[in-house]
């Protein structure tokens, strides 16, 4: 056992002194109080890098993974809870009081896979052996930088996006809240400096455009392999999507489900309002570095008209126009959200 507790100890040693080594070649920036470097076309925050390069390197996909993908603040939460509450419906009774979600976070249901699975792992793969099948994970990482099992499996992929304004005033909040920052003041000059980083790419996965265009181009090709929703329709029609995705996942609603308002139910179960009224969401920590209450903040389609000055809007404005050349057509978002 002393003889496997030092070679653990080694082989961490040895992972942390590649990591330190591959810093220093790499671009860097700030965000907040922590560093980033650029990994292979991403934004890596600092404490998350290691967990990158292990996902990258030694997950391995089945068939029957179901993965959510995302940028942070993009309705990652509310889709956990509703990936799950999909995928387990049958295992509850239909009013869903014992439901795992109002005693467990949904990020403790599906845990991140660079930031939960293979954070601080000692040099080792995490034994993913026991997990039931179909196996629930999320990532933020973009398409272009998955590991190649997950784009060579049937595996499918939920990708989940939202509008630039929005997501950049939900990080923006976000981030203010985590512990280390507890003491920054800010001001509209220090949000001019972030909206110039985040439109510049240079923010937490980012670029913001690259990590949508990837998963929208991949959902085009290859429909059975990856779905592409967005925030602001889900809001809109959550019964029409949540039935959609249900189909997608492989789990789709019998008659007798819609008859009994079982779609419904999961989308009152998960709705925005539900998640904000459980017990440990309130209370409840999934780190050090912050409660559970904030990764539920409005939710509002169109909350960024608060926060952002005309100037800084028409900045982040900007980023649609790219994603417009590359092709990429939004049904719910990209008109009419700048108001003069």
């Amino acid at each position: 056992m002393e003889t496997l507790e030092l070679t653990n100890n080694k082989a961490q040693e040895n992972l942390l002194d590649e990591i330190k080594e591959l810093q220093l070649s790499l671009p860097n920036e700030t965000w907040f109080v922590w560093p980033m470097y650029l990994y292979q076309g991403l934004w890596c925050l600092s404490y998350i890098l290691e967990g990158i390069i292990s996902f990258k390197t030694h997950f391995q996909a089945h068939d029957t993974d179901i993965i959510l993908a995302s940028l942070p603040k993009t309705g990652t939460t509310w889709l956990k809870s509703l990936i799950f509450a999909i995928v387990n419906r049958t295992k509850f009774s239909d009013d869903f009081t014992q439901h795992p979600l109002r005693t467990k976070n949904p990020h403790a249901l599906i845990e991140h896979l660079e930031i939960n699975v293979y954070k601080e792992v000692n040099g080792n793969k995490p034994d993913l052996s026991e997990i039931p099948s179909p196996r629930l994970f999320a990532t933020h990482v973009s398409y272009l930088s998955l590991p190649d099992s997950i784009k060579n499996s049937k595996c499918r992929i939920v990708y989940v996006c939202r509008n630039p304004f929005d997501t950049f005033v939900s990080i923006w909040h976000f981030f203010l809240e985590f512990e280390p920052c507890k003491g920054i003041k800010p001001d509209l000059v220090m949000m001019e400096k972030y909206v110039d980083k985040f439109c510049s790419g240079v923010s937490p996965w980012g670029p913001y455009e690259d990590h949508v265009l990837g998963y929208w181009k991949e959902s085009k090709k290859n429909q059975q392999k990856v779905i592409f929703l967005e925030y602001e329709g889900l809001k809109k029609e959550p019964e029409a999507h949540l039935k959609r995705l249900a189909e997608f996942l492989g789990y789709p609603f019998s008659e007798v489900e819609e008859k009994n308002n079982v779609i419904n139910k999961i989308v009152e179960l998960c709705s925005l309002k539900s998640l904000k009224e459980m017990e440990v969401n309130k209370i409840g920590r999934l780190s050090t570095k912050f409660e559970n209450k904030i990764l539920l903040r409005k939710g509002e389609v169109g909350d960024w008209n608060k926060y952002l000055t005309p100037t800084l809007a028409k900045r982040i404005e900007e980023m649609q126009e790219k994603l417009k050349k590359a092709g990429f057509s939004s049904s719910y978002y990209q008109t009419n959200l700048i108001t003069s």
